[in-house]
């Protein structure tokens, strides 16, 4: 493995990712300017972190991803290791398209749950107001997605009605910090800025659950619309894997 340059190394520090979209790049990028080819050793999570400006947690997702994809191998003693050729002009796109797919999924196990409580505990006692907020927050949604218009900030709107209801703020700021460690990959994932468009009339199902207080019909509505986005996200990298294989 060849020594970087100071002058490449410059270079590849004042530029550093800006998001959990860039780092893919941002890795491919080193792996050429250091001259990397299969069965060399990458440097140190502490060094990449050094040298691009992002995150250990967020490197060692990446890495974690290319390991499932054959592309490094992982091993405490030795490192990380490259086990496939990989270039900007062969690998970017499929890299990019697991990465987001893998960390979205993470995203959404982690609030499956949480969604599904709240749901729970919104039937139990949100108040008349807050039940005739969700059923506005229903409707508008419905309005603005049979339009054809952009429904995400109606759908925002909708859940954010529900976490209210429970009383308990804990919920609305839990989801809200994953969905913040996820910001660009959950705002456009793939490039597709309506993901998960086939759940959205099972919310006016979960509204009249909610305001009826039928806790199991409004969790189990709650759990499918997420596992319906997950099956969607599945299915995407699924397609590019096959389509790049």
């Amino acid at each position: 493995m060849s020594e970087i340059s100071p002058q490449k190394r410059v270079e590849i520090e004042t530029v550093p990712a800006k998001g959990p979209r860039d780092v893919p790049h941002a890795l491919i990028k080193l792996i050429e300017d250091d001259g990397l080819k299969v069965g060399d050793r990458l440097p140190p999570e502490l060094a990449l972190v050094q040298r691009l400006g992002i995150g250990r947690s967020t490197i060692r997702e990446t890495l974690k991803t290319w390991e499932s994809m054959g592309v490094v191998s992982r091993n405490k003693g030795a490192g990380t290791r490259l086990t496939a050729e990989i270039s900007r002009n062969t690998l970017r796109v499929a890299l990019t398209i697991k990465h987001e797919a893998n960390s979205l999924l993470r995203m959404l196990q982690v609030r499956r749950p949480l969604e599904m409580e709240a749901v729970r505990i919104a039937c139990r006692l949100a108040t008349p107001d807050q039940r005739r907020l969700i059923n506005a927050r229903a409707a508008e949604l419905m309005a603005v997605y049979e339009a054809g218009e952009d429904w995400r900030p109606a759908d925002h709107r909708f859940h954010y009605a529900i976490h209210d209801a429970t009383g308990n703020p804990l919920f609305r700021q839990f989801i809200d910090q994953i969905q913040k460690c996820f910001h660009d990959i959950y705002d456009t994932p793939f490039g597709k800025p309506h993901l998960g468009q086939e759940s959205i009339p099972l919310h006016r199902p979960l509204a009249d659950a909610i305001i009826a207080g039928d806790e199991d019909a409004a969790a189990g509505l709650a759990g499918t619309i997420i596992d319906m986005v997950c099956a969607e996200t599945q299915k995407i990298s699924e397609a590019h894997e096959a389509h790049d294989g």
